[in-house]
């Protein structure tokens, strides 16, 4: 028995995780398949500007934002940026975009993720997208925005930013968009008007920072 109890508890502890997983990504089937809807019914065309992302992109109203532009909003709320790599297949890769947007890693860190992971999955994230969307022009990763909500953890955040960054710097199609300074005030402290008031999830005010920062980047 001593023998065997090692292996045993392994096998265990790997099935235990593999469950958990399954489990947390089951949560997201109702979500994933409204997406999947509208990729079958043509509301999200081939070859569009594609967003993927939590809620921070679910919200964002991307027909008034961008007018004369073709985009596909496939936010999920409450979602992390594993999940974007767990449904990649799904909701990104049949769309063949031109370019993808990314808004991720807010609610991860919120979950205490650390930096180091949010970036290995962004890191993943980026490898489905050279292995499969060949005609994918650029990956934008918009940086995860401060807010009163969670400023807690900002230093955090602040890292999660720096790693992306870093590894946007080093591939050409990958772009880091900056949303984070324009969203602080002269204190350095997240600005309270551009945000609802959950203190979380951005107005109008909020939503033109980001159009204006996005748009010299989908050219």
């Amino acid at each position: 028995m001593k023998i065997l109890a090692g292996p045993i508890a392994l096998l265990l502890l790997s099935l235990t995780t593999t469950f958990a997983e399954d489990t947390a990504f089951t949560k997201w089937e109702k979500e994933i398949g409204a997406i999947e809807a509208k990729i079958k019914s043509g509301e999200s065309q081939q070859g569009s500007i594609l967003f993927v992302g939590s809620s921070s992109i679910r919200l964002w109203n991307l027909k008034e934002s961008f007018p004369d532009r073709a985009t596909s909003n496939h936010g999920f709320g409450g979602s992390q940026m594993v999940d974007s790599v767990q449904f990649f297949e799904r909701i990104v890769a049949p769309v063949k975009p031109s370019i993808i947007i990314v808004y991720a890693g807010d609610n991860d860190i919120a979950q205490k993720k650390t930096p180091q992971v949010v970036d290995e999955d962004f890191a993943r994230f980026v490898a489905k997208v050279e292995e499969q969307l060949p005609d994918c022009r650029k990956v934008i990763y918009v940086a995860i925005k401060p807010s009163v909500k969670r400023w807690a953890l900002a230093d955090t955040i602040k890292a999660t930013n720096q790693l992306i960054q870093t590894r946007c710097e080093s591939n050409d199609r990958l772009h880091y968009l900056d949303i984070w300074t324009p969203m602080l005030d002269s204190d350095e402290q997240p600005r309270p008007e551009l945000l609802l008031e959950d203190g979380l999830h951005m107005n109008h005010d909020g939503y033109q920072i980001w159009n204006d920062a996005l748009e010299p980047l989908l050219k």
